[in-house]
């Protein structure tokens, strides 16, 4: 089993370190890997029925339990945790005005699946936090095994939320039957993809096609359909997104009506964005620009992680003479944050 776990992961890159290949053997220590284990469990109370991962993004959490999980010769469920928690809304709906709608839910999820797998995990709305922790417990009564991926470990979630108490009530009787790991590698596979991705590309020229490849092989859960996203209640365009990441068009999202407390927003909230489809402005596009160069200035302070693909343009996009002193500095930054040492 731990053979195939690593060929699967070197075919999508990926090298285990140490602390990834602890990460693996704890799994396979701990997990059933037929029925009749999950039913000889279920007559231990103490027995460990949940994992959960959490780390700093980019070390692997999410490829290591897909691989894993997959090799267990068992019912799964895959959600991200934003479709996760849609899905027991809309349950819960349906299930209006039944007693006890949380326990039909897990009485369903327990008829379709025996591994749950929630990929980052992360809680910041009070409807959820009202639900989840609950949710969970039921789940583990009903004998579903739990695997979660989160940035953060679970004493820290829905930091400063209404009535966290509550919900740190439910997650501390959650995590009497769950393994709290805490993956520490040090390499962000992302980042070494993304900076060694040029060396494939002839003469640099990126076709959309190459960058969604790109970002198929490194993200997870990316919505490819969606071209748009929401920030601070507002919608812009994009190319792809996900709940981490952000595929952005240069000619199109920097002529939206945008600012600086839209770009803080992002630079917070986006661990990586991409930006693609540029093309040279002059002082007829000075507000093309000057977006842009806030944008940069933003995700500069932040040490936000940027692709930049210029293709048939080089980084000094801007032609005018209005804006050269802010450019000038733009036009450095630009050429720094494409650096390994940056990026790293």
């Amino acid at each position: 089993m731990l053979q195939n776990i690593i060929d699967d992961l070197k075919n999508q890159g990926i090298e285990p370190d140490l602390a990834q290949s602890n990460l693996l053997s704890e799994l396979i220590n701990t997990t059933p890997r037929n029925k009749s284990l999950i039913n000889r469990i279920k007559k231990k109370k103490s027995q460990i029925r949940s994992f959960y991962v959490w780390g700093d993004v980019g070390r692997g959490k999410t490829l290591i339990l897909k691989s894993f999980i997959k090799n267990l010769n068992l019912r799964i469920f895959d959600f991200h945790y934003i479709d996760f928690m849609n899905s027991i809304h809309n349950q819960l709906s349906e299930f209006s005005g039944i007693k006890n709608p949380l326990d039909s839910i897990a009485k369903s999820f327990s008829k379709k699946c025996d591994i749950l797998f929630i990929d980052e995990f992360q809680v910041e709305d009070i409807a959820d936090a009202m639900i989840i922790g609950n949710l969970l417990n039921q789940l583990i009564e009903k004998n579903i095994f739990i695997y979660l991926t989160s940035n953060a470990h679970p004493d820290d979630l829905y930091q400063d939320g209404l009535q966290r108490e509550k919900f740190q009530d439910s997650m501390k009787l959650f995590q009497k039957f769950a393994k709290i790991y805490k993956l520490d590698a040090k390499k962000d596979y992302r980042t070494r993809n993304i900076i060694n991705f040029s060396k494939d590309i002839k003469d640099k020229i990126y076709s959309d096609k190459d960058i969604a490849n790109l970002i198929e092989i490194n993200f997870q859960n990316i919505n490819f359909k969606n071209k748009t996203f929401q920030v601070n209640d507002r919608v812009f365009s994009c190319k792809a997104e996900s709940n981490n990441f952000l595929w952005l068009s240069f000619s199109e999202f920097f002529t939206e009506p945008n600012g600086n407390k839209d770009f803080i927003k992002i630079s917070k909230k986006i661990d990586w964005i991409f930006i693609s489809d540029f093309k040279y402005c002059d002082d007829d596009s000075a507000d093309i620009i000057r977006r842009f160069i806030s944008f940069i200035d933003i995700c500069y302070r932040d040490k936000t992680k940027i692709k930049f693909f210029f293709n048939h343009v080089d980084e000094n996009i801007y032609t005018g003479k209005k804006l050269k002193i802010l450019w000038d500095r733009c036009h450095s930054r630009l050429i720094e944050m494409q650096t390994k040492e940056y990026l790293i």
